[in-house]
């Protein structure tokens, strides 16, 4: 497992948040705009989480995703904490609405994060690459989002990064496995910064402390850095250059399923690189213009081995044991919008977008090769029918080279304000999906994956408390199946219920919310004989999050606690299901504790410190996530937590920004 600093300010479920100097910078144009905006704006929001100044208080703050107890400052297992989301403890990524964790797409400020989490480990969740730091917003939308985005059939996280920071500042962390320092350095003039941050992170000093299950022999380690460079051009551009590259290396084994004198051993090398160039300007009054550009490298080396005890090797006798994989992939994306503003709100998007993916590698001794030009055009309009009535209507087109098809993408959505300014959302769209690489490795021949979503929520907020209720069904065409052949014969559907509260108003300091999530879902794919519950989804599932920050000591205790309906399970094997069940439930409790502090009170620089501890899964229940099989089939062993509970303590700083206020319940 890889811990980090809880700490980290990361903004999740934001959307068009703007800093304090970026806030001072609005420049005529921008004015202009917002005086054609309805004063009371019906926001159309079905199948989203949104935060923004004008959400505020149906939105996740910047503190949120990082003090969500068991979080781990990752995007992605802080939205775990929201509805449409499902308690996946062995892999990563996100893994919404029945759909796979491949479903889900990152982006950010328009274009692509193509890799956003380090190289998979079998039954062992790895975290995020990019720097939450980077963000003042995101988007989560679980469902009918907008034609401006695409190649996920299920979700699609939007993150809009930082423009200016608020001033001048410096971080430092320290925790048994993890270190970190950064710096952000604002010009004196407002109109520029820069900014450079250094993490690394080696799990071998806590894995010997804290028993781990397999049994590592490399690491876990991570070091990642990243440079990012922020321009203010004219009186309304903004030029952003953000670079992060990483290193991982995990090595492990365990007793081997199929012998119990002999090993299995599993070693992956991951090397990412990934740049992004952005500009945006408003061109006049009515215009504005955003570009975007990214180059991105990743490379994975993955070896598995058979050893005895004494780490001989012992595959010679069990050839299919051993396997080796090293891919390199290059990935790069150019992006255009322009967007005419009208009068009362109403807006038009439109613009085109190409994407270039090239691997070359080697599997065994098979050679790998794979080069796809995937080119977009979409346009979608803001639309009010009515003082109360809006609409966002649009078009997505995309043409696949290595598929040799064009598909279109129609989606639609209505929002319908009440008297009492609670609201309707109502969303209708298609959504298309290449196959994966592994699959057109083997074969070209293959179509585009989609998903049909119907989505209907009613939203409610005021006084600092938010309620959500979400209806959907989504209806997947032309999965890919493997067995008997390769094709895109799959098929499947989901639906469901979702429910969200969130309290920040009853009890002073306390913030707290709660979720419901019922999903109905069946799968005909990949080497499934016939449509099944998918493994990775769970009927029913209940998250609550808890925050209360005392005043008189200066400390925040977080509490949350996931309870999921059990798995199903399957052991298929030449198109047959020879064992199967459901999972126990998943029930984790965690607890993390801050106490804040400034050690340097009458320095230049006011700081922002403290120390932090934690304890995942507190009760220590066994987490049972499916189960792995021996080769005939006669053995299973089941695949859980690495270990019972994880800890963490350590202490941070922060220079030259005071973030206690953050803590308090009125800028949660």
């Amino acid at each position: 497992m890889k811990t980090g600093l809880i700490f980290i300010i990361l903004l999740p479920f934001a959307v068009h948040a703007q800093s304090k100097q970026d806030t001072a910078a609005k420049s005529k144009q921008d004015t202009t705009i917002k005086s054609k905006r309805p004063l009371q704006e019906v926001v159309v929001s079905a199948g989203s989480f949104e935060a923004s100044d004008r959400a505020k208080g149906a939105s996740l703050t910047p503190i949120d995703a990082v003090t969500v107890a068991g979080s781990n400052a990752d995007i992605s297992q802080a939205l775990r904490s929201l509805p449409g989301a499902q308690q996946i403890g062995e892999q990563s990524g996100l893994f919404v609405r029945g759909g796979t964790g491949d479903e889900t797409r990152q982006f950010i400020d328009g274009t692509l994060l193509k890799t956003p989490n380090y190289p998979a480990v079998p039954g062992v969740q790895q975290y995020a690459r990019i720097n939450p730091f980077l963000f003042k917003g995101i988007l989560f939308s679980s469902g009918g989002y907008s034609a401006l985005y695409g190649s996920a059939m299920s979700s699609a996280l939007i993150m809009e990064s930082t423009d200016l920071p608020e001033k001048t500042s410096a971080s430092f962390s320290v925790f048994p496995s993890n270190l970190g320092a950064g710096f952000q350095h604002l010009a004196k003039d407002n109109k520029s910064s820069y900014g450079v941050n250094l993490n690394y992170s080696n799990q071998s000093l806590y894995n010997s402390i804290v028993k781990q299950v397999p049994d590592y022999f490399a690491g876990p380690s991570y070091s990642d850095g990243n440079f990012n460079f922020r321009i203010r051009t004219g009186k309304t551009g903004m030029l952003k250059l953000y670079s992060n590259w990483s290193y991982s290396h995990v090595g492990m084994r365990k007793p081997d399923i199929d012998s119990a004198a002999l090993y299995a051993g599993y070693d992956v090398r991951g090397w990412n690189s990934y740049n992004n160039l952005s500009f945006r300007s408003y061109l006049d009054d009515n215009w504005k213009m955003e570009l975007g550009a990214v180059y991105s490298y990743n490379r994975e080396a993955t070896a598995n081995s058979l050893t005895d005890a004494k780490g001989n090797n012992a595959s010679s006798s069990l050839p299919y044991k051993t396997a080796s994989r090293d891919i390199h992939t290059n990935f790069a994306q150019a992006r255009v919008v322009f967007t005419r503003f009208f009068s009362k709100g109403q807006a038009l998007r439109f613009g085109g977008e190409h994407f270039y993916t090239g691997d070359k590698g080697r599997s065994n001794d098979s050679v790998l090769a794979l080069t796809d030009h995937l080119s977009a055009a979409f346009a979608e309009g803001d639309i009010y029918l009515a003082p109360d009535l809006a609409a966002k209507a649009g078009l997505r087109v995309e043409y696949s080279s290595v598929l040799r098809k064009l598909v279109a993408a129609p989606r639609i959505s209505l929002a319908y304000r009440l008297p009492d300014a609670s609201q309707f959302n109502l969303a209708y769209g298609i959504f298309y999906q290449e196959p994966g690489n592994e699959f057109l490795y083997q074969q070209r021949n293959l179509d585009f994956s989609s998903a049909t979503h119907y989505v209907l929520n009613y939203t409610k907020k005021a006084n600092n408390r938010f309620f959500r209720a979400e209806l959907y069904y989504k209806k997947y065409h032309t999965l890919v199946k493997t067995v008997p052949a390769l094709s895109n014969n799959g098929n499947g559907y989901a639906q469901g219920l979702e429910l969200f509260w969130r309290d920040k108003k009853s009890i002073r300091d306390l913030d707290y919310w709660i979720t419901y999530t019922y999903l109905n879902t069946k799968r005909d794919f990949l080497d499934y004989p016939y449509a099944l519950r998918p493994s990775f989804t769970a009927p029913h599932t209940t998250t609550v999050a808890i925050k209360k920050f005392f005043r008189d000591i200066s400390t925040s205790v977080n509490v949350s606690w996931a309870l999921a309906t059990g798995r199903p399970y399957y052991n298929i094997h030449a198109g047959s299901i020879s064992d199967q069940g459901t999972t126990k439930a998943y029930n984790i409790a965690n607890l993390h504790i801050a106490y804040l502090c400034s050690f340097f009170k009458n320095r230049k620089w006011k700081d922002f410190s403290g120390f932090a501890m934690g304890v995942n899964n507190l009760f220590g229940t066994k987490q049972v996530f499916s189960y792995q099989y021996s080769a005939n089939g006669q053995f299973r062993e089941p695949i859980t937590l690495p270990a019972t509970r994880g800890y963490f303590i350590g202490v941070f700083m922060s220079f030259g920004i005071d973030r206690t206020d953050d803590f308090l319940n009125n800028n949660l």
